[in-house]
């Protein structure tokens, strides 16, 4: 079965106090969303759809002649929001597969976890990856006080968050507003969601404390 990625690389890094979108910031001498797109780009047979907003493309094209000169990525206009960018993504997959949809800022993303989230969309439908909390779990309420929930009835949500593509397709169309991620517009459109083992390192690089 044919398989796609749409990486969402449309933030403004707000959070992380810069005045440039977090995705190009570098690591180790390349921008974030490089160590990214090279991480699925060590599967075989993956098409990527990159998603940027439009005032990035020209850094994008700098970036895309240094470290992808022989690789093709597609790249597609993001939208005001995540749940719109995602749409332009998918809406540039012209035939069925598999879809995993990733934040470009999770550049520690293992092939293994790429690889079993794909699995689990062709078995199950969906494969959405997932940790377990390690910390104590309460519930605000109010200003002051609080109540214990058992963090054992929660987890931590990661992406990649794969799905057949018609499926995912079909579940945008069926949704309106914007949402943070995809597991929530499959399930809102009465879809089950199937999680998969994530991972610890796997962070999402949000704030400067993330980027060190």
């Amino acid at each position: 079965m044919k398989r796609y990625a749409v990486i969402v690389a449309g933030g403004k890094g707000v959070r992380m106090n810069t005045s440039k979108p977090k995705q190009f910031l570098e690591i180790d001498g390349q921008p974030i969303l490089v160590h990214t797109i090279k991480k699925f780009l060590k599967l075989p047979d993956i098409a990527i759809i990159l998603v940027l907003p439009k005032e990035n493309m020209s850094e994008w094209k700098h970036i895309e002649s240094s470290h992808f000169k022989t690789k093709k990525i597609n790249v597609v206009v993001g939208g005001e929001t995540r749940s719109d960018s995602v749409r332009n993504g998918l809406a540039s997959i012209e035939d069925d597969g598999l879809v995993a949809v990733h934040d470009a800022v999770r550049p520690f993303v293992d092939q293994s976890l790429i690889e079993e989230c794909y699995v689990s969309a062709e078995r199950h439908g969906s494969g959405v990856a997932a940790v377990k909390l390690k910390d104590s779990l309460r519930k605000r309420k109010g200003e002051e006080d609080s109540e214990f929930k058992d963090r054992n009835d929660y987890v931590l949500v990661q992406t990649p968050q794969t799905f057949s593509v018609s499926e995912l397709k079909r579940a945008y169309n069926k949704i309106e507003g914007s949402y943070s991620d995809d597991a929530t517009v499959f399930e809102m459109a009465g879809k089950k969601v199937r999680l998969v083992d994530g991972d610890y390192n796997n962070i999402k690089i949000t704030t400067p404390e993330d980027l060190k």
